[in-house]
């Protein structure tokens, strides 16, 4: 039923028509204060952007001297009636192919310092003789690197310019939200300067690298792009152009660019030390699942497991195999890619509190953090023991035997070390579901050494009743350790 409008002996409307009337003068005001913002954010034109920022964006060419192409030899077997007829055919259509040409490629970069230096991609000079910089006016230079980390794929170059050169400056990537403009400028399928704009798709995007922190975009990005800067809408970078994602190798709106917090601080680095020094704690981790939460009596799957603890500073400071590390120099740990990213990002020799997880409580610890690049890592030595009588035995959906010599040779395992050999998983059982495979040796469970079936089997029975769902193993395979919980419904 709709309203009936009310008026009064005196002509004058009623609450209800008044009432319609300043609803709708709201309505009208908030659809105006909404265009007007919609305006705002999405301007009209992105030249006065592109104007200011692109006397500091370059094109890069570099060249590299490659060795002439010998072409197959031997066509016809040696002594073959043929032989000479061939030798001269490929004597004669060989040509200048056995002489060193040079091979050119094309990428982009952009000046952050009036002085001449320029960030790019590694894989944009790596392997360079001769790197080429053009700017947007015209000019040439030569650039020497700087230096170079192909863990995050970025390289620092210099040019000697007689004069102050334009430049950008690095933005805040952390501010950027999905959903915000941004703009990508380059020298795509060497097309010269190019601009194109989309917006921030997605954020903290892993590919391949330990340290990956992608900002995904839809502004065009193409093959020549690389190394170029991704701006906001203020002009700063929030990312470097890398990669693409792409069937044909031409853009399909979904591009990568290293974000600029990652990048600055690489930068600082290759510029006061011509290489990157990160900071390393010396620990194995894997990251905790729900099944292994339960195992070891946390109350959420977060923080990194410690498998192994070899020689470096972690031991030193008294890490153990089994610690969850919790927190990092005062940052709670979700995952093991968290717990990297902050030891990575963290000063050579800082001391740091480490909070870890160990036996149903937490404890502090105190790190010096050593040097990542200088960290050889080493295998801690064979525990010693006796070696176990030969049994065999199905448990928990594998078939498990004290190794043998016999084994121990097949499997290049070390005199002495104790443990439990996996002959053969059952393919529809979860152990085989969660990667245990025959050849794998269990050398804990439940958190304590196991030497014989018998063991295992205990551990079995106190994880019950402790009423625990899953029991924690610890894997050995080719020498590397890995944390794996396992259902005890697989031990029925």
């Amino acid at each position: 039923m709709q309203p009936q409008a009310i008026t009064f002996p005196n002509g004058q409307a009623g609450p209800i028509v008044r009432f319609r009337a300043v609803w709708l003068t709201v309505l009208a005001t908030v659809l105006v204060l909404a265009q007007a913002a919609l305006a705002q954010a999405r301007p009209e034109s992105l030249a006065p952007l592109a104007e200011k920022v692109s006397p500091a964006v370059v094109n890069i060419t570099t060249t590299t001297l490659v060795e002439g192409r010998t072409g197959p030899q031997g066509i016809v077997p040696e002594g073959s009636p043929f032989e000479d007829f061939f030798k001269e055919f490929q004597d004669r259509n060989r040509g200048d192919k056995d002489r060193p040409r040079r091979s050119t490629a094309l990428g982009s970069g952009f000046v952050i310092s009036e002085d001449g230096y320029v960030v790019t991609n590694n894989h944009v000079i790596d392997g360079a003789d001769e790197i080429r910089i053009e700017f947007f006016d015209g000019d040439e230079m030569d650039a020497k690197v700087v230096g170079t980390d192909p863990k995050t794929d970025i390289a620092l170059l210099k040019v000697e310019a007689s004069q102050p050169l334009p430049f950008v400056s690095f933005g805040d990537s952390d501010t950027a939200r999905v959903g915000d403009w941004v703009m990508a400028m380059g020298n795509p399928l060497g097309q010269g300067f190019s601009v194109s704009a989309g917006i921030v798709s997605a954020r903290n995007r892993a590919l391949s690298g330990t340290y990956d922190d992608y900002i995904q975009t839809d502004a065009a990005i193409n093959r020549g792009n690389s190394g170029g800067p991704l701006f906001n809408m203020e002009g700063e970078v929030i990312g470097v152009n890398t990669a693409i994602l792409s069937p044909n190798g031409g853009s399909i709106g979904i591009g990568f660019s290293m974000a600029s917090n990652v990048v600055s601080k690489v930068v600082d680095q290759l510029k006061e030390f011509g290489e990157t020094r990160r900071g390393w704690l010396g620990v194995r981790i894997q990251d905790v699942t729900e099944d292994v939460a339960d195992a070891i009596g946390l109350t959420k799957p977060e923080g990194a497991l410690v498998t192994d603890v070899p020689e470096g500073p972690a031991k030193e400071a008294g890490l153990e195999q089994r610690d969850v590390i919790m927190s990092f120099d005062g940052t709670e740990v979700k995952d093991t890619r968290e717990l990297v990213k902050l030891v990575g990002n963290s000063a050579v020799g800082k001391t740091v509190r480490v909070v870890v997880f160990r036996d149903g409580g937490t404890k502090t610890l105190l790190v010096t953090l050593g040097r990542r690049e200088d960290a050889e890592r080493t295998v801690p030595a064979a525990m010693k023991g006796e070696e176990a009588a030969p049994e065999q035995k199905d448990i928990l959906g594998m078939t498990l035997s004290a190794p043998t010599d016999d084994m121990r040779q097949e499997l290049g395992l070390p005199e002495g070390i104790e443990g439990l050999v996996v002959t053969d998983v059952d393919q529809a059982s979860q152990a085989f579901e969660k990667g245990l495979r025959a050849g794998d040796l269990i050398t804990e469970a439940g958190q304590q050494k196991v030497t014989s079936v018998a063991d295992l089997n205990a551990r079995v029975a106190e994880a019950k009743e402790a009423g625990r769902k899953s029991l924690l193993l610890l894997i050995r395979r080719g020498g590397d350790p890995r944390f794996v919980a396992l259902s005890l419904d697989d031990s029925e």
